[in-house]
């Protein structure tokens, strides 16, 4: 039985010649190696042993011999394999006009874009707008918003107005989201009244609670009355040192419409404060909370991580002790704990709060040369 192996590789070595002692083209070899399979069963007068030897089907056999006896050697040649059908693709030039239609009107959808479409004697259907912008990565319109201003900002191109509105729309969409744009430390602080709650001998409680929205740190203040005082001095006590420790200024604050933070500048201490302070003040949107929501999550989180604890586990008698456990709980948030935002991601906020300090240093110096100019 040892020898079967040896007779199928000298065999097909001895083939594997030309005459002149050359090799054989791929396809000679081919023939060869088919011929071989008949010349073999001939010789050993079994069609099942000389499959067997060379490692093929009967089946294979069958096949070459049939091949053999209607076409002869030229039967034997590989068949070419039929071209692929290419996909129903549109014409590069009907692509590129619903690319450059959609980075004029990104919040069109597929449907509007068709229809627009036909105007120019365009005909494409809804679905083979979709399919382009699927191609590109434009299926949804906030990647076409994103691609419109990355285009206005490589190629320093002048926006018409239907991209304006478009930009400026999306920026209030993810604003009511809760999706701030925030460049550096100090840039925004979202502030907030939260309700913590009543407790027996110290009565209502309220917290002021303020985050940088850049690298999420966190500060909060408890008071027993809900004003623009309280506002104005949780911003002087807590939040102001924080910022000249760094030499770094506060640019903005962001809160709701609330009577503690809302008021004519003259007759009310937190705008007068602010005015002092030369910071600047954005009111969230009316009835919508949620324009605040990096302050709300925060909210949620020391509700969630602090209070629902420390009240089961211990009886307050006083403000300043709950604002005593309060303050070592806000130092291991900003510090020990793992914030996700956008720009921690996974770091500290006070890891990520001092990574950014020279991007503050360098915004406001790009700051102080742009009104150098101005002036």
């Amino acid at each position: 039985m040892s020898h079967g192996l040896p007779v199928k590789v000298e065999y097909v070595r001895t083939k594997n010649l030309n005459k002149g002692g050359r090799t054989m083209t791929h396809q000679q070899y081919i023939i060869r190696r088919k011929l071989n399979i008949v010349e073999l069963s001939e010789q050993l007068g079994n069609i099942s042993e000389a499959c067997r030897k060379l490692g093929v089907s009967r089946q294979h056999y069958y096949d070459i011999k049939s091949a053999l006896l209607e076409h002869g050697v030229e039967g034997l040649l590989e068949k070419a394999r039929n071209r692929p059908r290419i996909g129903n693709r549109v014409a590069p030039e009907i692509e590129e006009r619903v690319l450059s239609y959609c980075l004029e009107f990104p919040t069109h959808g597929q449907v509007r874009v068709s229809n627009e479409l036909k105007k120019e004697g365009i005909v494409l259907s809804p679905g083979g707008v979709r399919s382009i912008w699927m191609r590109h990565g434009l299926e949804v319109r906030k990647l076409r918003l994103i691609r419109l201003e990355k285009w206005a900002k490589e190629e320093e191109n002048i926006l018409t107005e239907n991209q304006v509105r478009a930009l400026e729309e999306a920026k209030e969409e993810k604003e009511s989201r809760g999706d701030i744009e925030t460049y550096h430390p100090g840039f925004l602080l979202g502030q907030d009244t939260f309700y913590v709650g009543w407790i027996k001998g110290i009565g209502k409680i309220y917290q002021q609670t303020g985050i940088d929205t850049y690298s999420n740190v966190g500060f909060a203040r408890l008071y027993t009355e809900k004003t623009a005082v309280s506002a104005a001095d949780f911003l002087n006590d807590r939040v102001l040192p924080f910022f000249d420790s760094y030499s770094i200024p506060l640019l903005r604050v962001l809160t709701d419409r609330g009577t503690e933070y809302c008021g004519i500048r003259e007759n009310h201490p937190y705008q007068l404060f602010l005015y002092l302070n030369e910071i600047e003040h954005t009111k969230t949107k009316a009835r919508n909370p949620q324009t605040n929501g990096c302050t709300e999550r925060f909210n949620q989180t020391l509700l969630d991580e602090f209070y629902k604890v420390a009240f089961r586990k211990k009886v307050y008698t006083s403000l300043d002790e709950i604002q005593t456990d309060l303050d070592e709980f806000l130092n291991d948030y900003n510090t020990r704990r793992t914030n996700q935002g956008k720009h921690c991601k996974g770091r500290t906020p006070m890891e990520t709060f001092k990574e950014g300090l020279d991007l503050c240093g360098q915004y406001i110096h790009d700051r102080e040369e742009v009104n150098k100019e101005a002036a």
